[in-house]
């Protein structure tokens, strides 16, 4: 699975509202990022980007 700027610039965008408007706090945000690092070096990883993919080739209607 290739991800593309587009979603990583989606999801920044998520962030930063979530940032301003919804409270999080900057700790927060560094402790979701640790543990999407961390997950990522485990043996789910192949199965969330499995998932993560079907999921968006569903909502493209690819």
């Amino acid at each position: 699975m290739t991800v593309t700027i587009p979603l990583v610039v989606i999801l920044a965008v998520v962030v930063l509202i979530a940032w301003r408007f919804l409270g999080l706090r900057l700790w927060h945000a560094i402790a979701c990022l640790l543990c999407g690092f961390l997950v990522a070096a485990t043996a789910l990883a192949p199965d969330i980007r499995r998932a993560l993919s079907a999921a968006l080739n569903w909502l493209t209607g690819q």
